[in-house]
Parts: C-alpha cells; structure tokens; sequence
C-alpha cells in the first residue's frame, strides 16, 4: 500500500516542496523515515502513532517506510507530522488517497491528535502557488499569515479528526481570507514621536536626512544627551512599509517563528537592538541550520547598536559585507544560504569611556590611552561604511523646560517621504530604491556638482584626511539634501551640510 502526500519545507526564507511517500507492507512493525531528516523529523513517529490511535483510527501493525522527497537536501521542523499521519491513513484506506493531491500539507501533531502552528507557513503558501496547488492545509494558527499570500485557499485545521473528515469529504472548510488593505490601515499603532524630544534640533536633523536617503548614522554624545529616544523615534519617520516589503519581512520573521499569536503581516518597520553582548552568529545568522540573525530580522528597518564600541570587535567587523551587499550568505559545510538584509543601520556611542570627553560642565577621567583603545574598537572601513556621523551634545536646562511643542513625526515622515519619491523616480530602472544604495556609476551621474562645490569638497577632504568612500559618502548626502529641499541639482550649500556630517573620522578622531 502506497500513498502520497505533498508538504512543503525551508530553505533560507523561501519554500519548496516535499514529496511525503507513505509505503506500507507486511512484516514486523517498524516506522523508518528517510530522505535526510533532523532529529525533530525522526522523532515525528512517536507523535504520529499516539495522534492517530487517540483520534480514533487504527494505526497499522505492520513495517512503514516515510520517504521525504528530494532525499538530497536536509529536512528539519515539525511540520511533516500531518502529512505523514494523513499519508499513513490513505495508505490503509481510511482517506482518499486522490484527494490529498491538489493540497499542500503541513501541521505539528500533539499526543492527542491536536495540530500545533509551524514555522514558514507564509513562505510554504507561496511555494504551493508557484506550484499550482489549488489550496494548503495549516494549522488554524498560521491560518492568517498564510492567507496574505493571493490565489490560494488556505484551509485552517485544528485536529488530525477533522482533517481526515475533510479529506473524506463528510466536512466543509471555509477557506480564510485576510484583508491585507485593513491590515495597512490599522498599523499606526502607539509610537514613540519626535514631538516628545525636546531640543537636539541639528541631531533631528541628521536622522531626517538619514531617513529620506537611507543612510547609515552614527550618534557621539555624553550619557542622557537622548541618543537612544531619538534612535527609536526613527521608524516613525520612515516611509511606510510597501506591500512587497512587508511580505518579504514577514517571510524572515515567520521562518523564525517570531510573528505574534494572530499577526498575518509585519505592517510596520522592524527596529532591532540587540545587546553588546550578542555573538557575531546571534547578529550575522548561523546554526548548524542556517538561521537568520539580527540582521535580517532587521530588514527594510532600523538596526540600533547602542554603546557601539561595547561590542566584541569581530562582531562588528562581520557587518561589513551586509552593509555593502545588503544582503549575507552563511556557508557551512552542508549549505550555503543567503538572507536579505537592507538596513538602516543606526549606532550610538560616548565619545570617551567615562562619556565627558570635552564636556564643558563635566571633568573628563579618562587617559588618552583610554580614549585612543576606545575608540580603536571600531575600525576605519567600519567607519567609511557609516554615512552620516552626528554629535549629540548634553540638552540645555532652557529646552528641557520648554513648552513650545516639538515638530511631529508625521510632519517629518511627510517631507522623508516626498524625498523618496523623487528617489524612486530616478531610480526606476537601477533596481535601487534610495540615495544611500547608489553605486559608483550612480554617483557620477546623478551627483554632478559646479566648480565651486568641487573647490569646497577639495579643501575639506585635504583638511579632514577623508578617504575615497567618504567622498562618495558626502556626495550621496548631498544628493538626500537636495531632494528634501526639492532641488534638482546639488548645491553649494548641500555639500557643505553633507561635509559637516563626516567630521568624525580617522583624519581627525571622534571629538
């Protein structure tokens, strides 16, 4: 007796199909799987014969073989428990063996024949689309997130009883339909506003500038002077998150299994801070089976290291290719998977270990060894890498007791918005979205600038012992001014802002 039963599996953030053939012959009971499984796979048996015996159905006393087809690629997860129980109950009689095969299966058994939510279903429901399967059968949990996907019925099943029943054709299903407009619609949840953060106008600044184009900052300044609040203000000012973004960021966080009971989307910019103490695997992704780290779970939003220089040096060094590439490829011994990592990449730090350095109301403790050995924890190609570098002084008594009210996020989000726009508009046919992605060829073409804007940006790269990729650097900010100012060429007065954003830098320290 043979039956077959189609699932699905991960790889990276996208899906593929698994063929689950069921064999079932005379001979001494045994359940054998293979085709590569992990530990959770091989241990499925146990759930698999208790969920079918207390839901009522006989289960065969005689020798079954499982094979997870392709045989060549590693299967882990709990997932294939249902297609399993089901392919053993087609393989006896008891479901309909033809009616399995328009369906993509997936759900983890309890001992009691209960189904429990997987990770990945978002990323499965595209695979059984691609593959013209007319619907996916899930647990009534992942039933939202996988019914984002368009074109599919999205079956939700809460027992291994009430699956064979539909199969047999004795029960009708309502597929699940979520309405991703209403989900966008509701997604201005409670944020943090910048309207609660008094005074650190030139820092608002910065960050507006580093929201319109993209780019990468870095915030020096003494303890309490806000860094953090204005760090977590930043998503507020982003521009919302598009269809086709918020789906590829759900796909990272459903791999991992960290959407919240009943999210079917990630609406809304991812920010991550992850602590200084975080391993370069915890940050970059890794495991025996690639998973994504910090990073990714960041993408198309804002990661924040806050006290940088805490962190181990290695850990941060493994950042550069993600930020070059946008992208980061894990290889083990097995595989070698990609994920998608676009970010923003937002960090903070003193500008001494005690955090007084050139305070003017507080004694600096520090040695100039310390301060040197501090600073020398983040690397110059680290540091060319981070486009806007902004000092964030001590808030006055004056502005901390005002009560003139603070320009909104809303009234910023609008200006970093249009910016974009205008961005997307240039970029239409480069395959880049933003000021801050644009290559060297890019550069030339859309960042001209007159004879006396190269004069200004001559003597300062002279002074300031800037390297080859800070001036890219400055002309790419130059380029974001412009556009939030609604020029179409790039100005005198663009670069010299854009040049007041790369004075911390090797040529002159972090002062």
């Amino acid at each position: 007796m043979l039956a077959k039963v189609f699932s699905s599996a991960v790889i990276g953030i996208d899906a593929y199909v698994v063929e689950v053939e069921v064999d079932i012959v005379a001979g001494l009971p045994a359940f054998t799987t293979v085709g590569l499984p992990e530990t959770s796979v091989k241990e499925s048996k146990e759930r698999v014969k208790s969920a079918v015996a207390n839901s009522g159905y006989k289960f065969p006393d005689d020798r079954i073989t499982v094979n997870l087809a392709p045989a060549n690629i590693k299967k882990d997860g709990t997932g294939f428990d249902l297609p399993m129980a089901l392919g053993i109950l087609a393989a006896t009689g008891v479901v309909p063996a033809q009616a399995l095969q328009r369906y993509l299966i997936m759900g983890e058994l309890s001992l009691d024949g209960r189904i429990k939510p997987v990770n990945g279903s978002l990323p499965m429901a595209l695979a059984a689309r691609r593959y013209n399967h007319t619907g996916i059968v899930v647990p009534a949990e992942n039933s939202g997130e996988a019914s984002v996907v368009r074109g599919i019925r999205v079956l939700p099943v809460k027992t291994l009883a009430e699956a064979v029943e539909f199969f047999r054709g004795d029960l009708h299903i309502q597929p699940v339909q979520t309405d991703t407009e209403g989900l966008f619609a509701h997604r201005a949840a409670v944020e943090p506003d910048f309207s609660e953060v008094m005074g650190q106008e030139q820092v608002k600044r910065a960050l507006e500038i580093a929201a319109a184009g993209g780019h990468n900052m870095l915030m020096v300044g003494p303890p309490g002077s806000g860094k953090t609040m204005l760090a977590r203000r930043l998503p507020g000012i982003l521009p919302p998150l598009t269809f086709e973004e918020a789906l590829e960021t759900t796909k990272i966080y459903s791999v991992v299994g960290m959407l919240s009971l009943g999210q079917a989307l990630v609406t809304r910019r991812p920010f991550r801070s992850p602590h200084h103490t975080i391993s370069d695997a915890g940050l970059i992704g890794g495991g025996h089976i690639p998973r994504p780290g910090e990073v990714s779970l960041a993408h198309n939003g804002v990661l924040f290291l806050d006290e940088l220089p805490e962190y181990k040096k290695h850990v941060l060094e493994v950042l550069r290719q993600p930020l070059e590439d946008r992208q980061v490829t894990i290889s083990r011994a097995v595989t070698s998977l990609s994920y998608p990592a676009s970010f923003m990449l937002v960090a903070a730090m003193n500008p001494c270990p005690c955090g007084h350095f050139s305070s003017p109301k507080h004694a600096c403790r520090c040695t100039g060894q310390q301060i040197r050995r501090y600073r020398s924890k983040i690397s110059g190609p680290l540091l060319d890498r981070i486009d806007i570098h902004a000092s964030v002084p001590a808030v006055p008594y004056k502005d901390l007791a005002g009560r003139a009210a603070a320009e909104p996020s809303a009234a910023i989000r609008a200006r970093v918005t249009a910016a974009r726009a205008v961005q997307q508009r240039r970029f239409a046919r480069a395959h880049i979205h933003s000021n801050a992605q644009m290559a060297s060829r890019h550069t030339r073409t859309h960042c001209r600038i007159d004879h006396a804007s190269e004069k200004l940006l001559e003597s300062a790269i002279e002074k300031l012992g800037l390297s080859a990729r800070a001036y890219s650097r400055i002309l790419k900010i130059a380029r974001t001014i412009a556009d939030l100012a609604g020029e179409p060429q790039i100005l005198t007065n663009h670069i010299y802002e854009a040049i007041q954003y790369r004075t911390i830098d090797r040529g002159r320290g972090l002062a």
